[in-house]
C-alpha cells in the first residue's frame, strides 16, 4: 500500500471517529445558555427543585461540574424555586456566584442562611452585617469569616439590636477566646461605648481584663 493510500485511509478513519462522536451526544442535549435561560425564567417549581437538589458531578469531570454550578445559579436566583430549596442552597454551597445570588433573595431565611454559611467569601458576609434584617445581621457578625472591621462597625452602630451586642461583648473572652486580643479588645470597648448594650453586659465589661474597656465602661458614669 503506497503512502497516499495511507493517508487517504487515516483521513477516512478519523471523520468515522468525528461522526461518531457527534452521534454520542444525547438528541435532546440542550446548551448551557439554553439552559441557564429557561431555569433562571422558569416557574415549574418541581423542576427548579429536582435540579436544587441534584447532587454535583465529580470535580474531575471539570465540564460537567462547571455546567452544574452555573445552572445552580440560575436556580438560585429563580423566586419560583421552592423556599426550601434555596435555603437548602443557601446553607451547604460554597460557590461565591450562587451565594452571592441568594445573599439578595427576598426571604430573611434564606438571607439568614447565607449569613450563617461558613464558606462565604468575607466580603459577602460582610455586606450581611449591613442587612436590613437585624436577624441577618447578628448571623452574619456571628460568622467567624466575618472581618474583625466589620464586627467593629457592628458594636460602634447606634441601632445595633442588644443581643448581637451581647454577642460582641463578649468576643475574646467567652467567645473565641484565641482571637487577635487587640482587635477582640477594640470591639468590646465599642460595646461599652454603645448606647443600646444591656445593663448586664456593662456590669461584665466593667471586670473585662482590658483596661481600655473598663474605662470606656467608667466613661459613661462620668
Amino acid at each position: 500500500m503506497t503512502d497516499a493510500e495511507n493517508i487517504e485511509n487515516a483521513e477516512h478513519a478519523g471523520n468515522a471517529a468525528d461522526q461518531s462522536a457527534v452521534q454520542e451526544v444525547p438528541a435532546d442535549f440542550e446548551p448551557l445558555t439554553a439552559t441557564y435561560e429557561r431555569l433562571r425564567h422558569s416557574t415549574d417549581a418541581d423542576e427548579l427543585s429536582e435540579f436544587a437538589r441534584r447532587p454535583l458531578p465529580d470535580r474531575a469531570e471539570q465540564a460537567a461540574f462547571s455546567r452544574a454550578t452555573a445552572l445552580l445559579e440560575a436556580v438560585a436566583g429563580n423566586p419560583h424555586t421552592p423556599l426550601e430549596d434555596r435555603v437548602f442552597l443557601a446553607e451547604t454551597m460554597p460557590f461565591p456566584n450562587i451565594l452571592v445570588k441568594l445573599s439578595t433573595d427576598g426571604s430573611v431565611e434564606v438571607r439568614k442562611a447565607v449569613a450563617g454559611n461558613t464558606d462565604d467569601k468575607n466580603w459577602l458576609v460582610g455586606r450581611l452585617t449591613k442587612d436590613e434584617s437585624p436577624e441577618v445581621r447578628d448571623i452574619a457578625l456571628r460568622n467567624k469569616r466575618t472581618s474583625w472591621k466589620m464586627r467593629l462597625e457592628g458594636a460602634q452602630d447606634p441601632n445595633m439590636d442588644t443581643e448581637t451586642l451581647d454577642f460582641l461583648g463578649a468576643l475574646g473572652t467567652e467567645y473565641e477566646p484565641k482571637a487577635p486580643a487587640v482587635l477582640a479588645s477594640m470591639v468590646r470597648r465599642a460595646v461599652a461605648l454603645n448606647p443600646n448594650t444591656s445593663a448586664a453586659m456593662l456590669a461584665k465589661l466593667a471586670e473585662d481584663p482590658s483596661g481600655e474597656v473598663v474605662r470606656a465602661v467608667r466613661s459613661r458614669h462620668e
